[in-house]
């Protein structure tokens, strides 16, 4: 379809949903452009989402403004040069940190800039961890060619980096619930349970390549007891993985640090110059970073980045997703992953599950809601009560007082639903890794591939160096350790027989581990996604304030000075006596 005709297919929409507004469209190169005003966010994302659909459009930039539309005010960047480099990497989530140690093998001067005090510190900390197969992801899309890659792609890699990886499996289960809320009668929607859909999808799986086998009710039950008697059928896939998604990204960059890149925390890209048409260089709140390529790969704000360099093709529409977290004892109930198949399906969104962590515990979710904010993380009652119903319908007997934590994420889609990872067709050196939602974890090595393909077609050469080391030795985890293991490694560091964090067995000995590695913890939260001090049952009513007093001896932080999780998440107002003198900060 070309240009004028998806003109007149975006106003047909605008008309349909914007009657009346002052809605402005233009098409270029297949990208439909919106802008004006709408009444609601609602209907700021039908249009978008409509637009997205429509038969050959590449992109859609939604700039239409709506009542709860928040400006985000950037912060100012200093023009004195900092560095040189070939390639920066905007973003230090699981992509970009998978895209720098992909280019720490070549000879290239690599600098990859986060503006979070840590990496992994966005979506790539808050999914569910699943290294996906494809079989959920919609046939002939980017993302799920790229995610069959990716999936097979993983032991090797974590193998490499001494990361946490099982191939768990997933029972995808349909029940008498599967259809109850279509118009299809009770008996058909049943029969199409239980023999159509599991052969719809053995069908897809086959021309994937991915080893899938029908299961029967009672083989079913037999496995999983807690599953619903409601259970018709399911569809087991052996080879579905379950990762770490923060250790994966934390060993990612450690060795694409220790293979040369150079990696920038606490450092907001604010602008990107262009000079005749081409990138010159990324200007940070710690200066100017003088480069010819950029890879966009910043998630929730790639539009943003985007727009700096005047090579904006898409629009990030944050969509959030809710979990519950539960006790590990509870989590020895269920032996595999499981799905539950409800039609009608909400479009995009594979639905979730009761997932098995590489730590061993449960997680049901997530969920998926529309939200305008992009830090928006907070799990509300209604969310919660939506995870219990729709999941009890898998486990109705499962014991539910037994969650410990709850969490949400978000997922950075564009309009159009699918990756957008290409060279920009406006701004030359500009490289386009956006709109990488679920399975972005599964996928991102094959993102990595596909991102150097596209450098090497823009001419940036790619020298193999002789000296580049895949491997990356992890810290110790003493709880992993057997007896004479732990004896000897005491023996080595006595802080690895001190015990700080009792719910998870983490001593001293890892937390200062932590706090020294290459790719170093600054705050509570970092110390916690590397060590899990604070993930048990006690979510770390006992260890924090060891661990706060542990950072502050290592780094020389004032204690009341720790944060949470990022610069303004202060966990104290000074010390005691403030409080009666009348002399805290805050």
């Amino acid at each position: 379809m070309n240009d004028r005709k998806l003109a007149r297919k975006a106003a047909s929409i605008v008309r349909k949903h914007a009657r009346d507004k002052p809605v402005h469209i233009r098409v270029e190169d297949r990208v439909v452009y919106l802008e004006g005003a709408v009444s609601s966010y609602e209907e700021y994302v039908r249009i978008g989402r409509e637009a997205g659909r429509l038969k050959g459009v590449r992109g859609v930039v939604n700039r239409l403004s709506f009542p709860e539309k928040m400006e985000r005010k950037r912060p100012v960047g200093k023009k004195e040069c900092i560095g040189e480099a070939d390639v920066v990497i905007v973003g230090g989530g699981v992509v970009g940190c998978s895209i720098a140690r992909e280019l720490s093998r070549y000879r290239l001067r690599v600098i990859l800039v986060e503006r979070a005090e840590d990496v992994a510190c966005g979506t790539s900390k808050a999914n569910n961890a699943m290294v996906h197969t494809g079989i959920g992801e919609k046939m002939g899309t980017l993302k799920q060619k790229l995610c069959v890659k990716g999936h097979q792609m993983y032991k090797k890699i974590t193998d490499e980096l001494q990361v946490p990886y099982e191939q768990q499996g997933l029972y995808i289960i349909t029940t008498r619930d599967s259809f109850a809320k279509t118009k299809i009668p009770g008996f058909l929607g049943n029969f199409i349970a239980k023999h159509i859909v599991p052969l719809i999808i053995l069908r897809r799986a086959k021309k994937l390549g991915l080893p899938m086998k029908r299961v029967s009710r009672k083989e079913l039950l037999e496995n999983e007891p807690q599953v619903t008697e409601r259970a018709l059928a399911a569809v087991y896939s052996p080879t579905y993985g379950i990762t770490c998604p923060y250790l994966f990204t934390i060993a990612l960059a450690e060795n694409a640090l220790a293979n040369g890149v150079e990696v920038m925390l606490d450092t907001e890209v604010v602008d990107i110059t262009v000079k005749d048409g081409t990138v010159s260089s990324v200007v940070t709140t710690r200066g100017t970073i003088d480069t010819s390529f950029v890879i966009n790969a910043a998630g929730l704000y790639a539009d943003e980045i985007a727009d700096m360099a005047g090579a904006r093709e898409y629009t990030i529409h944050p969509k959030k997703g809710a979990t519950l977290l539960f006790d590990r004892e509870a989590s020895a109930l269920i032996n595999r992953s499981l799905s539950i198949l409800l039609f009608p399906r909400t479009e995009h969104y594979k639905g979730g599950g009761l997932m098995k962590t590489i730590d061993g515990n449960l997680q049901w979710g997530p969920t998926m809601r529309e939200v305008f904010d992009p830090t928006d993380t907070s799990v509300t009652a209604e969310e919660i009560q939506a995870i219990f119903a729709r999941y009890s319908l898998l486990a109705p007997r499962f014991p539910k007082n037994a969650v410990i934590a709850y969490f949400s994420g978000l997922r950075a889609a564009t309009f159009t639903e699918d990756f957008f990872i290409e060279a920009s067709r406006r701004v030359k050196g500009f490289i386009h890794v956006a709109g990488i939602q679920s399975p972005g974890l599964a996928a991102a090595p094959a993102i990595a591939e596909m991102v150097l393909d596209i450098l090497r077609g823009e001419g940036l050469e790619l020298e193999r160096k002789t000296a580049f080391n895949p491997y990356r030795k992890g810290p110790p985890v003493i709880r992993h350790l057997s007896p004479a293991e732990r004896e000897r490694a005491i023996a080595e560091n006595p802080l690895y027989g001190k015990i700080v964090c009792r719910c998870e067995e983490v001593t001293e000995g890892e937390i200062v581990d932590a706090i020294r590695a290459p790719i170093p913890a600054r705050s509570v939260d970092a110390i916690k996604r590397r060590t899990r001090a604070g993930m048990g049952r006690c979510q770390g009513g006992f260890c924090l304030p060891r661990v706060v007093h542990i950072l502050s001896r290592e780094t020389g932080i004032p204690a009341e000075k720790i944060v949470k999780n990022g610069r303004d998440s202060h966990l104290f107002v000074g010390k005691a006596k403030c409080l009666l003198e009348g002399e805290c900060e805050n």
